[in-house]
C-alpha cells in the first residue's frame, strides 16, 4: 500500500493477520501511533512505515518480531526513548529510526543484534553516551549517528567494528580524545567527527586507514 494518499491512523486490526511477512506502507500520509498489536505478527520480515506522520513512542512490542529484518521507521515524528527490547530482533539486519524525535540515551542492548549491518539513529535528539556495546556489532557496516546531543567519549571498542565502512558522528557534544582503536577499520571509507567538543591530538593510527 505504499506511496499513496493514505491518511489516518493504522488499523490495529493489522495485528491479526498472523502469516504476514511484508507491510508496506511508506510514503503515505498516516498519522497516529503505531499500533502495539503489529507485536503479535510473529511471521513478519519487514516493517516499513517510513515517509509518513507517525506520532508516539516506538511500541516496545516491536521486539516480539523474532523473525523481523528490516524496520525502517525514518522521517515521521516518533517521540521517547528507542526500546530496549529491540535488542531482542535476532534476524535484524537493517534498524532506520533517523529523522524523528526521539530522545533519551542509545540502548545498550542494541549491541545484542548480531546480524545487523545498517544502524541509522541520526538526526533526532538523543543524549547521554554511544554504548560501549556497540563495538559487538561485528557485521555492522554503516553506524549513523549525527546530529543528535550524545556526550562522553568516542568509545575505543567502535575499533572492533572490523566490517564498518561508514562512521558518521558529526554534530553532537561528543568529548574527550579520537580513539587510536579508530585506525584498526580496516574497511573504513568515510569518517566524520566534526562539530563536536572533541580534545587532545589526532591519532597518528588514522594514517592506517588506506
Amino acid at each position: 500500500l505504499y506511496t499513496n494518499q493514505l491518511s489516518g491512523n493504522i488499523p490495529s486490526e493489522l495485528g491479526l493477520l498472523g502469516q504476514l511477512q511484508y507491510l508496506y506502507l511508506y510514503t503515505n500520509q498516516l498519522s497516529g501511533n503505531i499500533p502495539s498489536e503489529l507485536g503479535l505478527l510473529s511471521k513478519l520480515k519487514e516493517l516499513y512505515l517510513y515517509t509518513n506522520q507517525l506520532s508516539g513512542n516506538i511500541p516496545s512490542e516491536l521486539g516480539l518480531l523474532g523473525q523481523l529484518q528490516y524496520l525502517i521507521l525514518y522521517t515521521n515524528q516518533l517521540s521517547g526513548n528507542i526500546p530496549s527490547e529491540l535488542g531482542l530482533l535476532g534476524q535484524l539486519q537493517y534498524l532506520y529510526l533517523y529523522t524523528n524525535q526521539l530522545s533519551g540515551n542509545i540502548p545498550s542492548e542494541l549491541g545484542l543484534l548480531s546480524k545487523l549491518q545498517d544502524l541509522y539513529l541520526d538526526t533526532n535528539q538523543l543524549s547521554g553516551n554511544i554504548p560501549s556495546e556497540l563495538g559487538l556489532l561485528d557485521q555492522l557496516q554503516y553506524l549513523y549517528l549525527l546530529s543528535n546531543q550524545l556526550s562522553g567519549n568516542i568509545p575505543s571498542e567502535l575499533g572492533l567494528l572490523g566490517q564498518l565502512q561508514y562512521l558518521y558522528l558529526y554534530t553532537n557534544q561528543l568529548s574527550g580524545n579520537i580513539p587510536s582503536e579508530l585506525g584498526l577499520l580496516s574497511k573504513l571509507k568515510e569518517l566524520y567527527l566534526y562539530t563536536n567538543q572533541l580534545s587532545g591530538n589526532i591519532p597518528s593510527e588514522l594514517g592506517l586507514l588506506g
